[in-house]
């Protein structure tokens, strides 16, 4: 609960008792390696903070799997069209390591949401840094090269080369696995 404290506390003001009240409405789980936070064409029910491992959100494709984007110790993760709106899910979350969550269930976080002006805010900070995310990625795969997509990645996250499955940080920088062994050995 530390990690997720910590969390709010660097975005937004906010008082320790308003702080508790918060994290009370969070769960901790475990999701072992391989389990499914979320399949796709499910509503999405909860959101999680991973408070450590990997954990990815993938699509498939012509029966080819692309990744999205990896979670990692410190992030926020859910389907957010689908917890917002109750709409069908389009993307697989699922765990690449043991992982470590703290979730809400959308009951609770709407209830916070109207309770909690402080957790409204810091849920305003959430979804903004999820559109600037988005769209860093789309101008990313628009106007640079994959050598580039690669140096930014291993200056950013250093630690999900040594954690993830190469073919998932490919997928997710937009090239084959082959791809990216030659990027690897133009590093320099």
């Amino acid at each position: 609960m530390e990690l997720l404290e910590h969390c709010i506390k660097n975005h937004i003001s906010i008082t320790n008792q308003t702080l508790d009240k918060i994290t009370n409405e969070f769960e901790p789980i475990l999701l072992k390696k391989g389990t499914y936070f979320l399949k796709s064409g499910v509503i999405c029910k909860k959101m999680a903070f991973i408070t450590s491992g990997y954990i990815r959100m993938f699509s498939i494709a012509n029966g080819k799997e692309i990744t999205f984007w990896i979670g990692s110790t410190g992030k926020f993760i859910t389907s957010v069209a689908s917890f917002v709106f109750q709409t069908s899910n389009f993307w697989n979350i699922q765990a690449i390591t043991d992982c470590k969550l703290q979730t809400i269930s959308r009951e609770n976080h709407f209830m916070l949401c109207k309770q909690e002006t402080k957790w409204l805010e810091f849920d305003n900070l959430l979804l903004a840094h999820s559109f600037a995310l988005l769209e860093k990625n789309m101008f990313s795969h628009l106007h640079t090269t994959a050598q580039e997509r690669y140096n930014l990645l291993i200056k950013e996250e250093p630690n999900l080369f040594k954690e993830v499955p190469l073919q998932y940080i490919a997928s997710m920088i937009g090239v084959t696995p082959e791809s990216l062994s030659r990027l690897r050995k133009n590093v320099g």
